[in-house]
């Protein structure tokens, strides 16, 4: 697993999966347009929504959750980063949220 910039995250996102696994809750203060939400708890009950074939950058607050779900993901055969600073980061950056 590779921990990838906001500023990479941001360039790549038309090309991967952006996979939010933030709590409801979390997600509800807005998110990176497109990315596809499963809290990391429903991971593995939901893996199916997931294209194996197309890499996936992990998100999450901080950057903690996500750097957890990208192993177990790069363990289950798909390519998974995860982006640093999480929501954090990218909020603070002015990038766009939906």
């Amino acid at each position: 697993m590779a921990e990838i910039s906001i500023a990479e995250a941001d360039q790549r996102r038309g090309q991967a999966q952006v996979l939010d696994v933030r709590e409801d809750f979390e997600v509800a203060e807005g998110m990176i347009p497109g990315a596809i939400h499963i809290p990391m708890g429903e991971l593995q009950a939901r893996l199916a929504e997931l294209d194996p074939k197309v890499p996936v950058i992990a998100i999450c607050r901080s950057g903690n959750r996500s750097a957890r779900v990208a192993d177990a993901l790069n363990g289950a055969g798909f390519t998974a980063d995860t982006m640093g600073g999480g929501m954090i980061a990218w909020t603070r950056a002015g990038l766009p949220t939906t």
